[in-house]
């Protein structure tokens, strides 16, 4: 099999073929020195590539860090101390607020060790080296197998690499494919597992906005919040305990305090998430005219409930706060992703750039015979995948996913049905008592039943409307029927006759549960909701859609080879798949629309202009106001104002949440944590002149610990460049 090499980036904007776009891509560190670190240094970076990813000697890579799987965090000192957003670390900051200690409301700032909270199920990830495997994944691996036995033999490969990798180690390791299956990379990672908060600065800062300002250029948010991680005397990982030590990582950032100007070198280095940058029209479409539509629908009428809820009443805030946020993020981004695809004809270009990669296939008899049929096959699978793809996410919306929640949690009690019908030990049985019980106690602690149920209602009629009924699993028909599709008036009866929708009833329920509750379980309404949904996902929707699914990956690891061929001058960078990354461009302001041009960065002024005590995600703090009107700046200013945000054309996505962002010389100047609204469709599409990360200026971080919240000892800790 010809093997093809890392590459760099393709954009389809022109008819024919892909064009290198400026300061897009998102690069894997071990090839910074073979494709990357020539232009890095011409655009402005000092150092060298073994600066940012080496396995030799303390590193860039050594201070970063996959917060809890979804965001970035990087060390910002010896003694463990980390940085990351405000949104990433706002589910651990919302578990530890009460109406007592509103945290989200009010702040969080440890004054001591002693002062910093625990994080149950928190684990940081430090990448400890990465390898290029391909070949040893695709030994024996060729064309003539069919889909299912070619992934059979990809996984069982995988599987025996990672085993040897951390032989003996205390380590884990993942591999993971590259370029829609051409290549893979093995990577060996070391998980923390005490992670505590050290201090978070209240909403009126951290969201500033809201979802308003969310995806939206100019910001005034100061997205950051502040963890140490903690290790065994060894310095190793383990599990929390107080008699852990900070641990004391072999690399950390620089702080600087330095000015930013327009057209500095920026690099930012993480955890990118997923785009899809070289699929086929057929997947844009999906996306843009059938998936996001519905989706965007849904939550919509599930955001409006929460909102109103959140605003009658503090508890209901701190309970349904991430929530909301978590729906609203993806909600926006969806809406500014269509109206993006739809600016940019992103679409027809794709389309018209498959007119001529087929020109080009039947231009050749062998290439022909080759792929001469994928873009046909395509098709095909596409007008099965977006059917099966509406099915599963948008059932999963209505029932798992902050839709009805009781339904949602109900599915958490068949394990230990399972244990009890199966006749297992006693003990066994006792854990998982004890275990569910412990997980109803966070469920319930953010659980309102009257907001429960008129989510209830209103995804029972979106799920009957929007879905068509060969589609609809029978335990919800019976339902519908039962209640002649008025789910208004059953409502009351099913809240009131579930074990899931109290905590004491669910509670008691589970603590005699045996062998003779299973009868009444099986007859709670919500329990047969959620069991039958399951069951119709697994039986009619999900095997469907791993067969079409291992199809489609096949098929697309071929277009990736055809396109490779078709533009063979070119150099492609990998789509994201949640590997660590680097991404470099340059501080920029960009034309928004015809007259309106928006500067590079945004200031504590602008945050007092937006100041607006009747709209709580304007609501400036008292103490904000007062440093402000004093000038009470310290050395954290810029023009005479503090900085707070900035835009640059490095090129992310979601999962660069809490990444830095460094300069030239390597120091961390900023924290991204956004994308401009006009460039949010750059997970398929990326649009130079208005593809724009967005960050948090360091120095208004500092102000913020420093001046705001007087936790300036945490100064002490870094490493400060001015």
């Amino acid at each position: 099999m010809k093997r093809i090499f890392i590459l760099l980036s393709v954009v389809f904007t022109l008819i024919f073929a892909p064009v290198l776009r400026a300061d897009e891509g998102m690069w894997i560190p071990i090839l910074i020195e073979k494709y990357n670190i020539k232009l890095m240094k011409e655009k402005g970076f000092k150092l060298s590539a073994e600066d940012i990813y080496s396995v030799n000697k303390a590193c860039m890579k050594d201070a970063i860090v996959h917060f809890g799987g979804g965001c970035t965090g990087e060390l910002i000192s010896s003694e463990g101390l980390l940085i990351t957003n405000h949104h990433c670390g706002y589910g651990q900051i919302q578990r530890h607020s009460s109406l007592e200690h509103d945290y989200l409301s009010n702040g969080f700032w440890a004054m001591s060790a002693k002062e910093e909270l625990p994080n149950p199920g928190l684990t940081v990830t430090f990448l400890k080296r990465m390898e290029d495997v391909t070949d040893k994944v695709m030994e024996g691996i060729t064309d003539d197998i069919s889909a299912s036995e070619r992934e059979r033999r990809i996984e069982a490969k995988i599987s025996a690499i990672t085993k040897e990798a951390v032989s003996g180690t205390g380590y884990v390791a993942v591999v993971r494919p590259f370029y829609m299956g051409k290549q893979y990379f093995l990577f060996v990672n070391e998980i923390f597992r005490d992670v505590r908060l050290v201090g978070a600065p209240p909403s009126a800062i951290g969201k500033f906005g809201g979802e308003t300002d969310n995806w939206v250029w100019p910001r005034h948010t100061g997205d950051f919040s502040l963890f140490r991680v903690y290790a065994g005397k060894d310095n190793k990982p383990a599990d929390y305990s107080e008699s852990n030590v900070p641990y004391k990582p072999v690399y950390f950032f620089p702080v600087s305090l330095k000015g930013l100007n327009e057209g500095d070198f920026t690099m930012v280095f993480g955890y990118p998430g997923t785009t899809s940058e070289y699929v086929p029209s057929f997947h844009i479409d999906m996306v843009k005219n059938y998936l996001n539509p519905k989706m965007i629908e849904i939550r919509t009428s599930k955001i409006e409930i929460m909102e109103k809820a959140m605003n009658s009443d503090p508890l209901l805030r701190i309970q349904y706060s991430a929530k909301k946020s978590g729906l609203a993020n993806s909600w926006k981004k969806w809406i500014g992703e269509n109206q993006g695809l739809e600016r940019m004809g992103t679409i027809d270009k794709k389309r018209k750039y498959e007119e001529g990669l087929t020109q080009w296939i039947n231009a050749d008899k062998t290439r022909s015979e080759k792929y001469g049929e994928i873009l046909p096959r395509y098709k095909e699978l596409y007008s099965k995948l977006r059917e099966y793809n509406l099915v599963s996410n948008y059932t999963n919306e209505v029932f798992f996913n902050y839709g009805a929640e009781a339904i949602g949690f109900a599915r958490n009690i068949k394990t230990l049905e399972d244990l009890i019908k199966s006749k297992e030990d006693t003990d066994k049985i006792t854990m998982a008592k004890v275990n569910l019980a412990a997980f109803a106690s966070g469920f319930y602690k953010n659980y309102n039943k009257e907001t429960d149920k008129k989510l209830f209602v209103a995804v029972m009629n979106l799920y009957s409307n929007s879905i068509e009924e060969k589609w609809q699993a029978p335990a919800f028909i019976k339902l519908k029927n039962s209640c002649n599709g008025d789910f208004g008036k059953i409502v009351d009866e099913l809240y009131r006759k579930t074990i899931f929708a109290d905590e004491d009833k669910f509670k008691s329920f589970v603590s005699a549960m045996n062998n003779s509750s299973i009868a009444k379980l099986q007859k709670d309404p919500f329990y047969i909701l959620a069991k039958g949904v399951s069951d119709f996902l697994a039986e009619n929707v999900r095997t469907e859609l791993i067969r079409l699914n291992s199809d489609l990956q096949k098929l697309n690891t071929d277009y990736m080879t055809v396109q490779l061929e078709f533009a063979s001058d070119r150099i492609f960078y990998p789509d994201a798949n949640s590997t660590l990354r680097v991404a470099y461009g340059n501080i920029k302001g960009y034309y928004s629309k015809d007259a309106v041009y928006y500067t590079y960065y945004t200031t504590l002024r602008g945050i007092i202009e937006k100041d607006n005590p009747e709209i709580y995600d304007y609501d400036v703090p008292a103490r904000l106001k007062e440093l402000y009107g004093k000038r009470d700046f310290g050395r954290y200013t810029q023009g005479g104002e503090v900085p707070v945000c900035f835009i640059a054309t490095n090129h992310t996505t979601g999962g660069n949440s809490g990444s830095p962002v460094l300069n030239a010389e390597g120091h961390l100047i900023g924290i991204n944590f956004d994308r401009a609204w006009e460039g949010v469709a750059s997970d398929m599409a990326f649009n130079p002149d208005q593809s724009r990360n967005i960050s948090l200026d360091i120095r208004y971080a500092l102000f913020i610990i420093d001046k705001f919240a007087g936790a300036g000892y945490l100064l002490n800790e870094m490493k400060i460049v001015e």
